[in-house]
This record gives C-alpha cells, structure tokens and sequence, in this order.
C-alpha cells in the first residue's frame, strides 16, 4: 500500500495550484455518469485487486513497462465499473481537500510574507524614530551644558575684568599720589611742607588701593563643569530589543462553549512575572480547522484582561465556528498569539420569510408587525405586476380567486395540502408568517417578543404544507401557544383545533424549544425558563417556526444555543410536564 500512497502524494504534491472546484466537479460529474456492478462487487475488487497486485509484485511475475500504467488503490484489471467509479470519486474527493489545504496554507504563506515586510519597514520606521528621538535629547542636553559653561565662562569673565579695573584705576590713583609726596620732600617752608603732609595723609588714607582686596573673586578652574559620560555609554552600548513575551496556549479541555457565551482559558508556557495583561482576540467563521486568511471577518480584540480566562456572554451565534487566539503582554510589547483553535458555535439561525407572510404584516428580517394598510398596497402591486403578464395568466388567476371559497366555510379535510414554493401569501385571517429555514433534525432553540400593545399572536412551528387559510393551532399540521389581549385575555395552547388554557402568567419573553428527533416542542418563560407547555409528537415532514400576529409586533432573537437551563428541564421532566392527551396526536 506504501506504493499507492506515495503515487498519489506525488500527484497531490504535483497537481498546479490552479486545479479546484471546477476540474474536481467534472471529474466527479464524468465518475457519477458511469454505470456498475453492486457495492459487494466493488469490495471485493478492491481486496482483491490490491492483494494480487502485491503478490505478483513480490513474485516478480509481472513487469511494468512504459506501456503498463500504474495502478491506484482500488483499481485493477479485473475490478467492476461501480468499484472503479467509487474509488475514484475517493481519490477526487481526497484530492480536492489536499489542494484546498494546500491553497489555505500558500495563502497563509503570502499573508504572512507580506505581514513580515510590511512589519519590518514598520520596525524600521519605528527604530528610526526612537534613536532620532535620542539624538534629539543629546542635542538638547548638550546645547544646555555648551550655554552652561559659555554663562560660567561669561561671569567669571566679567568679574575678574570687574576686578581688574578696579585695580588698575587704584594703581593709577596710587601713583599719582606717590608722585605727589615724592614732590613734596623737597618743600623747604615749614608751612607749606606741613600742609602738603597732611593733604598727603587724607589722600592716603581715602585712597582705593588701601580698599582693594588683593585676591581674585573667581578662580580659573572650571572642573565643575566637566562630564563622564562612561555609564551612559555603558547604557547606550546595551540598548537592545525589548523582551516579548512568549505566546501563551490555550486549553481546550478548559474552554466552554454554552448559552450563547464562549469562555476561552490558556497558560503561559513558562511562568512570566513581567506579563502585565492579555489581548484575545476572535471572530467568526463557517469553515473548521485552521483559520482562513480569504473570505473571512477581520479579528475582534478585547484587550486588558487581567486573568488568564475570559467569557464572551450574550453572543449570537450566527456562523458555525470561532477562532479564538491571545496574546500575552508587558509594560512595553505585546508578544506573538498563541496557536489559533476553533470552536463549534451551531446554533439555528433563520429570518422570517416574507414570501410565506400576510399581506397585512409587514415582516423585515426578525421581525413582524401587522399594518392593516398594507394589503391595500401591496395589492394594487401585485394587480400592477399582473396587468403586466399575459392574458393567459391573468385568466388563470381570476378564475382561480372566483373559485376559492370562503376560510369560514372550507374544512381543512377538504382542501389538498398546497407546497409552500407554490402557494399564494396567507390570506383572510390567517395573519401568519413562517421562518425561511426548516428544522429536519436536532434540537434548536429561539425566543419571540411581542410588543406591549399587542392584541393577538401566536407563535409554534407547523408543516410546509400549512394551507394559506389555516391559522397556527387550528390545524394537525401545527403547533403552537396563543396570547390574546382584545376583549378578554386568554393564554393556551393549540394543535389540531384543540385548546388548552395555560394557567400561568404570559411571560415577557417566549422561548421556543423544538427537538425534531424526539418529537417534543415546548415553551418557556426565557427570563426564568419555568415551563409553560410542552407537546409530544412525532415530526414526520420537516418543520418551520411559525408566528401569527394581529394589531401589534414581535420580535424574534435567533442564533442561541439550547440554554443550560432548557436541557436540565428536559431531562428532568422528560418532556411531558404540561401535556395533555387532548393535544397529543398520532403521528401526521
């Protein structure tokens, strides 16, 4: 077999990257076209084709030249048609899932390639910012320490000229006096020698260069202002990358997914006390495995989460799977997400269908309110987009309303079940509306609200082949409670034309539970999920929610998982608290 394996890894290996869906679909086309033998031919072929192919392998009885191709797993000369066809269809579909992995990986690759150049000139920028940044606190400090020293040199300067004029003016003021009493030695009058002693001796003793104190106010050193710059040297000669944290991995054994929350758990890989905080990061997907880089919504980032878990409440689970990731950071850097998981997020999402509602109610996605002005509209529409048409088809038309009897007079025995894509709107009182998704297996869950002022609705599932008179409840083709508000009020359940009045309080919010596969449908209160009412059936057509509404509106919340609640309710009750054998009915 490692023979057959290695053949079709080399031809997986050597498909061109070009080679999808459309080669595969016609590959598989051309392969369903083919007519063959049974199922147990093919498993014998397939047995016995690859063990007599290993036998005249060992014997050396046969040899392959040229004009012999190989043979692939399943495939020998004497294996029937349907054996080669489904063998062959294996062999399409395994080669179709390598090279969709393959495309997802190159893809990755690209995205990453272009990532790593994209972030490395970012880097690039950002390092040539931070060290522009030092050079400009260097120039700034040494601009500051450059005017310090030319202010001290300045006012040392000053003073020492200061002094220095001061002396010279005494030197030049002492001189003249010394010459003065050098003259006076030579008087020879006792009077006028006495006289010029005495100017002498004030002159003296006024005289600035007996004031002057001889010593220089500054000195010529200037060590103060020297530097030593060697630790910062030492600093700036360890300037390094930042330490980035290492990508932390999530637990999957720890991660849970339940009542529309998701709570993600991970770990360091070893322990970091210099984490400061976590970023997780998530969005939303449709395909399993590894996270696509095509097709696919941006991430969603939570960021400053403190633990080492997180939950996400109250989400709406409108695709199939999440991928979740985290990242782990510092007081400085976030460092690299962790491996990427994905989660299983089903849940049933559905829209109300307008093609399937009233002319009187006004449906926009999830949700519906009755306007009685608006079959008069949509009317004189629908009569424009008739007059259109051909004669041929008009006349069919007419004749068919002419010969449409009255909902109050016609029995729904006697009216022919009509397909959903073929029928007319609901008409008369049947202000209905259904879901565009059926439920044909599994366990689902919604809610409706209804509006405050609402007089009448009712909300259940029923048959595709609801007729487009019939009202929810009134038939044994759907399922459903009733609110009514207008004259008196009244809360029951309904099926096949039967009633049961509900002795609890209508809740704000309804909850649907519908499990198709053990055929039960119950109501509950979706604030307190107390139980308002269960039926046990058999399904055997695939069924759609259903609402009918008259003077007001609902709204409906999709996408939610079966709450916790719900279930343990379930199991605990087995699904017949609140039922009756008057609403119970054999299987449709």
């Amino acid at each position: 077999m490692s023979r057959w394996l290695d053949l079709t890894e080399l031809a997986v290996s050597c498909s061109p990257m070009g080679m999808r869906a459309e080669f595969v679909q016609s590959l598989a086309k051309s392969a369903s076209s083919r007519q063959g033998g049974s199922a147990a031919e093919c498993g014998r072929g397939v047995v016995g084709g690859i063990g007599r192919q290993e036998a005249e392998r060992d014997k050396g009885s046969r040899k392959v030249t040229p004009s012999d191709p190989p043979l692939l797993p399943g495939f020998t000369s004497t294996t029937s048609p349907s054996c080669d066809l489904e063998a062959l269809q294996r062999i399409i579909s395994t080669l179709a899932n390598k090279n969709d992995e393959i495309q997802n990986f190159v893809d990755t690759l690209n995205h990453t390639l272009k990532g790593v150049q994209e972030n490395s000139s970012n880097i690039l920028s950002d390092l040539d910012e931070e060290f522009d940044s030092l050079y400009s606190i260097l120039d700034e400090v040494k601009e500051s320490m450059v005017n310090s020293i030319k202010q001290e040199q300045a006012r040392k300067s000053q003073e020492l000229q200061n002094q220095l004029s001061q002396c010279n003016n005494a030197l030049e003021n002492s001189e003249e006096l010394l010459e003065f009493a050098t003259r006076s030695l030579d008087i020879k009058e006792p009077e006028e020698f006495s006289k010029a002693a005495r100017q002498i001796k004030d002159r003296v003793t006024m005289a600035s260069a007996f004031r002057l104190s001889l010593r220089p106010k500054v000195s010529d050193n200037m060590t103060h202002l020297m530097v030593d710059f060697s630790q910062e040297r030492q600093m700036l000669q360890t300037l390094k990358f930042l330490p980035v944290p290492k990508a932390p991995e999530i637990d999957l054994v720890d991660c849970l997914v339940a009542d529309n929350s998701v709570t993600v758990a991970w770990r360091m890989p070893e322990e970091d006390n210099k984490i400061d905080h976590y970023i997780l990061e998530y969005r939303k997907t449709n395909f399993d495995g590894l996270p696509r880089v095509k097709d696919e919504r941006c991430w969603e980032i939570i960021d400053n989460i403190k633990a080492t878990e997180y939950t996400l409440s109250g989400l709406k689970f409108d695709s199939k799977y999440m991928n979740f990731r985290v990242r782990a950071c510092n007081k400085a850097v976030a460092g690299e997400c962790s491996d990427p998981v994905t989660l299983e997020t089903k849940a049933l999402n559905f829209s109300l269908d307008n093609s399937s509602s009233h002319l009187n109610l006004k449906v926009e996605d999830t949700c519906v309110e009755w306007d009685p002005t608006g079959g008069k509209g949509q009317e004189s529409k629908m009569k424009g987009k008739e007059n259109k048409g051909s004669v041929h088809v008009t006349s069919l038309k007419k004749h068919t309303r002419s010969g449409t009897p009255s909902p109050k007079r016609t029995s729904v025995g006697s009216r022919p079940p009509a397909v959903r894509g073929s029928r007319d709107r609901f008409t008369g009182e049947s202000y209905t509306v259904l879901g565009d998704t059926a439920i044909e297996s599994g366990q689902h869950y919604w809610e409706v609200k209804a509006q405050k002022d609402c007089k009448s609705y009712s909300v259940g599932v029923a048959y595709k082949t609801l007729g487009k008179f019939d009202q929810l409840g009134k038939t044994n083709t759907s399922w459903c409670i009733h609110v009514n508000n207008w004259l008196q009020n009244t809360f029951a359940a309904k099926h096949n034309n039967k009633v049961k009045a509900l002795d609890v309080t209508v809740p704000e919010k309804i909850g649907v539970f519908c499990d198709f596969d053990g055929g039960q449908l119950s109501f509950y209160d979706a604030h307190s999920k107390q139980l308002l009412y269960s039926f046990k059936t058999k399904f055997t057509q695939p069924v759609l929610p259903g609402f009918m509404v008259w003077c007001g509106g609902l709204s409906l919340s999709t996408g939610m998982q079966v709450p916790s609640a719900v279930r343990t309710l379930q199991k605990s009750e087995n699904g017949m608290t609140g039922s009756t054998s008057s609403l119970n009915n054999v299987p449709q």
